[in-house]
């Protein structure tokens, strides 16, 4: 795997609450690990939740070499993730409140398996199309399952910035599992909502599909459109290639 990332702050945030971390060599038997962060909960709380969260999933992938499958690994890294927030929010008063999306990647052979919690997403893309593999976990999301607003008014809702799940809120964690055939000219794309909330999905696709020899210059690219197009929140994006 060879992968390319960024984040950056945005044209709005006096602070940048995501975080980001790309390992495209082993991570304790994994044979690669992508993860994607987007805190939430006051000025200290998000960025702490977004920082320590990831820390928390890598610190537990390296050490736990035992799990059967690479879906249980992530399972069980996450959920400790989640009780430490939790823990660490009980514990101190300056981060009451705090919680975090994460999306977790890692790729073996032609498979790709992926854990969400939260609304930043992953997609596949190639010359034809680009799929979003996760699913929201946001008032939107549910609004559109219910017929009330239609998929292309969802990123100009007023509402569109509410999670219904996240790390750190409450023991009980629910976590959506994905295990998905990758084809050889996939893209795996890994980005929190300041992307999203800025451009619409066929114009991600053309912004990476557009120049196939350079994934560092397209993942630069994202990340100018979406400052360009208003830049309202922190933007993180991640590219793997096989």
């Amino acid at each position: 795997m060879k992968s390319y990332y960024m984040t950056d702050i945005g044209s709005m945030r006096k602070m940048n609450q995501d975080y980001v971390y790309c390992s495209d060599e082993e991570v304790g038997i994994l044979p690669n690990l992508y993860i994607v962060a987007d805190g939430m909960g006051g000025h200290k709380g998000g960025d702490y939740a977004s920082r320590e969260s990831v820390i928390s999933i890598v610190e537990f992938v390296k050490e736990n070499t035992e799990c059967v499958t690479p879906i249980s690994l992530l399972e069980s890294a996450i959920r400790a993730a989640n009780k430490k927030l939790v823990e660490d929010s009980e514990s101190n008063e300056e981060l009451m409140g705090m919680g975090t999306t994460v999306v977790v990647a890692t790729v073996l052979g032609n498979s790709l398996y992926v854990a969400n919690v939260g609304d930043s997403r992953l997609y596949l893309i190639d010359n034809e199309e680009i799929r979003q593999i996760t699913e929201d976990h946001s008032l939107v999301e549910e609004m559109i399952k219910r017929g009330e607003i239609e998929r292309r008014e969802a990123r100009f809702h007023p509402n569109k910035n509410i999670i219904t799940r996240a790390l750190g809120t409450a023991n009980d964690l629910e976590i959506d599992f994905f295990e998905i055939e990758m084809e050889q000219d996939n893209i795996i794309l890994m980005c929190t909502d300041g992307l999203t909330n800025m451009m619409d999905d066929d114009e991600i696709r053309d912004t990476v599909t557009g120049d196939k020899n350079n994934y560092n210059s397209a993942v630069e690219r994202l990340i100018k459109k979406a400052n360009s197009y208003g830049g309202k929140d922190n933007i993180t994006v991640i590219l793997a290639t096989n």
